[in-house]
């Protein structure tokens, strides 16, 4: 049996197997994955999720050579926003009926760890029915070396103050040299691991990223993927529950020290290693389109390369925006529930577990009048 009869029979692959899928004709693996995930997932459904980014300081001493957003704490336009100014953005998400915030910043070295549980307090309390996915591994890593405390103990109090999950930033490739060239004092694949295995064993929300066009080889792509799904493994056996979700963009160097130095990764490229993903991760249901890093008609495209997801409006995306140049901060729902019908699928409001909390109505959507821009904070 070859490795796509294998695959579409629900077999496990090896590594050497997953490896020649690179070497297949892209629209034959791209079927395989496309029936996968109509088994894996309701086959007419595709979810999306309204929700807002929050970078709350840009200030960052990792400096990794990919990233146009951090700063250092003597440029002028440094910052680190108030929790008022946090909660003023979290009650422009609540007029559009977003109920979760993902929270990251930098590795700030001068905010003290009693100023995280602080602000966690102080948006549960203001903000009960707000849910907090906050803080990426790095972030936790950084906690870790500025307070002398390790991360189960970080996590147990942040959870306490009213942490709800943690993001799986920081991914990349899961293989240390390829980022010891790309980010030499970036966290390294033992820590990441280590942190999220930690956020899992507590009953945090976490999800699985990827990010291609390093430089990587088709081995390395695949040791990337091969950890994720004996994470996933690991942690259904042990803790009941794993990644809700794997996710996956392509690197964006414009306005970055790696312009000209790292070759990126064109939509062919995603598309392909989106399909391989959805095949290798036979653990992990929900794949995300990314509609902010390859534009809204790729995420349509990639609908039938194996994702389920088209992702979540964001409100205010300022990495990836950042390093590639472009204005993909933010999408309304009305953009994502019509590239969604327009790709032959029923749009489906989610939570952050894939949970279906309404399906919109959306001929009501489409024959509105397009919303006024939401004036950002």
């Amino acid at each position: 049996m070859d490795v796509l009869s294998r695959a579409a029979a629900g077999e496990r692959l090896s590594a050497s197997e997953i490896l020649e899928l690179y070497q297949l004709p892209l629209p034959e693996v791209a079927a395989v994955a496309h029936e996968l995930r109509l088994r894996r997932s309701n086959p007419q459904v595709v979810t999306y999720l309204i929700d807002r980014n929050i970078n709350y300081t840009n200030i960052c001493n990792v400096a990794c050579n990919f990233c146009a957003f951090y700063r250092t704490r003597r440029q002028s336009d440094a910052y680190v926003l108030s929790f008022e100014e946090i909660g003023h953005k979290i009650e422009e998400l609540m007029q559009i009926g977003g109920r979760r915030i993902l929270m990251q910043g930098g590795v700030n070295p001068d905010l003290p760890f009693e100023w995280y549980l602080e602000l966690l307090r102080y948006l549960k309390r203001h903000y009960p029915e707000v849910r907090i996915d906050a803080f990426s591994p790095e972030e936790i890593l950084g906690l870790e070396k500025i307070t002398g405390r390790d991360c189960r103990e970080l996590l147990v109090a942040l959870k306490e103050a009213g942490l709800d999950g943690l993001p799986g930033a920081g991914g990349e490739i899961l293989v240390d040299e390829v980022r010891a060239k790309a980010a030499p004092a970036r966290i390294k694949s033992g820590d990441w691991f280590r942190i999220l295995d930690t956020a899992q064993s507590l009953g945090l929300y976490t999800i699985a990223t990827m990010v291609i066009g390093f430089g990587e080889t088709y081995e390395q792509r695949v040791a990337h993927l091969l950890q994720i799904r004996e994470q996933q493994d690991k942690a259904l056996r042990a803790y009941g529950q794993g990644f809700a979700a794997f996710a996956m963009w392509t690197l964006q160097t414009e306005h970055t020290r790696l312009k000209g130095k790292a070759p990126g990764a064109t939509a062919h490229e995603y598309l392909q290693q989106l399909a391989i993903a959805r095949i290798a991760l036979d653990n992990l249901p929900n794949l995300q389109a990314s509609w902010p890093s390859m534009g809204f008609k790729v995420a349509q495209a990639a609908l039938y390369y194996g994702a389920n997801d088209f992702g979540s409006t964001m409100l205010e995306e300022n990495v990836v925006s950042v390093a590639a140049g472009h204005n993909r901060t933010h999408a309304t729902v009305r953009q994502i529930v019509r590239h969604i019908a327009d790709a032959g699928f029923i749009p489906a409001e989610r939570d952050p577990y894939y949970n279906i909390k309404q399906y919109p109505d959306v001929q009501a959507i489409l024959n509105e009048k397009p919303p006024v821009a939401l004036p950002l904070a």
